[in-house]
Parts: C-alpha cells; structure tokens; sequence
C-alpha cells in the first residue's frame, strides 16, 4: 500500500458522499463512519470488495473500477478527517 494523496482522494471521493459523506460522517446511520479509521484498514476493506473476498453488493459494484492509487487516495482522505468524538443521543 502506498501512503495515498488526501488531495486527489477528496475529489476521487465524490461518489462515496451520498452515503458517507464528504468527510466521512454518515449520512445515515446504517452506512459506517469513514472519517478518522485507519488508512490501512480502509485500504484493505476496499480491496476486499473488488477482489470479492469481502461481500456487499453495493459496494462490490463501487469498489469493481478502483485502481490500487485510487483505493490508497481516497482511504488517505478518509483516514485524514476527523473521527466521531462523542455519541449522539438518539
């Protein structure tokens, strides 16, 4: 894995933002929180999805047409945002 560009993978990220949102906060509560994870698990989990060893139809068709740079810029992006730092009340 590379260290990935935060830059190119805030543009490369427009598509996830329907779901997870520009700095990786949910927009819903049945999509994960992006923002703050480690790079290297993103990286990984989005590999996993292409290569199908991972299972989610959604995703699966997302990750199909990421090449490794894309992959490692846009988990470099999420990884830089902020992570949740409190729980919401419901």
């Amino acid at each position: 894995m590379s260290a990935g560009n935060a830059a190119e993978g805030k543009n490369k990220s427009a598509v996830c933002h329907a779901c997870h949102g520009p700095t990786g906060q949910s927009v819903q509560p049945i999509y994960p929180n992006l923002g703050g994870q480690y790079q290297d698990y993103l990286a990984k989990t989005l590999r996993e999805y292409r290569n199908g060893t991972r299972q989610n139809a959604i995703m699966a068709g997302f990750a199909a047409n990421l090449s490794d740079d894309d992959i490692d810029d846009i988990s470099a992006w999420y990884a830089s945002q902020q992570g949740l730092t409190e729980i919401k009340d419901k």
